[in-house]
């Protein structure tokens, strides 16, 4: 198998997984989101550094040291993500699957958005479409809810956000993990010894099942992430982008069919004006990228011919 066919599987493995996530933290109730947050949390952390021990990968410790403003990007990342994740099984567990969805339908607009804040970079003029499109989608969910969908809002704002600072920590996945995971394991254990101390805690209370669910959370988090870090590393980031919608709309389906959630008239159309603006995105990116290597191939010189002998 080529690298790029394997690539492609593992990035549709891991944007599969991620988009089974709603049917996966339902599995954990009575265990609140909080505290399914925590063990998600150092659970993680285990398998990330049994992962590391397997590849013999320490080298990195010494040279991220001496980097200080990386270690406060992972700090921030740590932050961020740990509110992602919190938001995310919150939304899952109170039957608000489709809305968690949105948020990552809508991601791509906000990183485009982060570019031009951020980055300084200038839109073209189907992008400025497409974002303009998210906004209106934003507005007729926004009076279709009856409140502004803050759950899709969150989860979008600190996604991108958190992909942002990733980007400029330049860090490796399972390594960046790594640290994120130990600037958060001490709240989090701290929470789950508070919880023992009031006997609130579910972990060990309700069988065996539920148990082993909550360990295989932290598998559960690291796992589709080294995939999508070896799909990164083997596809181009196009097919990236095209892979990434298969988790919100394994996330939808769920929600619709699975889970029964409603989905009046007025929900429909603003999701299916955040799938025009995502269609217009994706074209016009690949429109692009055609062009880009059409200039390439007609940049480059001919060979020269062979001299006749």
């Amino acid at each position: 198998m080529r690298e790029s066919q394997r690539g492609v599987l593992y990035g549709a493995a891991a944007y599969g997984m991620w988009g089974l996530f709603p049917l996966y933290w339902p599995l954990l109730k009575p265990s609140g989101a909080v505290e399914i947050l925590a063990h998600r949390i150092a659970w993680s952390l285990l398998v990330v550094i049994a992962i590391l021990a397997l590849r013999r990968h320490w080298s990195w410790v010494r040279e991220l040291l001496s980097r200080p403003r990386t270690i406060g990007l992972l700090a921030l990342a740590a932050l961020i993500i740990s509110v992602n994740w919190g938001v995310y099984i919150y939304g899952v567990n109170t039957d608000r699957v489709v809305e968690s969805s949105l948020g990552y339908f809508i991601n791509p607009l906000v990183s485009i958005l982060f570019g031009v804040v951020v980055f300084r970079e200038r839109l073209r003029p189907w992008q400025w479409a497409a974002v303009g499109l998210g906004a209106v989608a934003v507005l007729v969910l926004t009076v279709d809810y009856g409140r502004p969908p803050w759950i899709a809002l969150i989860l979008a704002a600190t996604f991108g956000t958190y992909g942002l600072v990733k980007k400029v920590a330049q860090v490796g996945a399972a390594e960046s993990l790594a640290v994120e995971t130990l600037f958060l394991v001490i709240p989090a254990l701290g929470y789950i010894a508070f919880l023992y101390g009031q006997g609130a805690s579910t972990f060990g209370d309700h069988g065996a099942a539920h148990t082993t669910l909550i360990v295989a959370s932290g598998i559960v988090t690291a796992i589709p992430l080294i995939l999508f870090t070896s799909a990164a590393l083997r596809v181009p980031l196009t097919t990236i982008g095209l892979l990434q919608y298969i988790a919100p709309v394994l996330q939808f389906l769920a929600g619709v069919f699975i889970a029964r959630e409603a989905m009046p008239p007025s929900r429909w159309i603003g999701f299916a004006i955040v799938w025009v603006a995502l269609m217009i995105f994706t074209w016009d990116g690949l429109r692009e990228t055609a062009k880009a290597k059409a200039r390439t191939l007609e940049s480059t010189p001919p060979l020269p011919e062979p001299e006749r002998v």
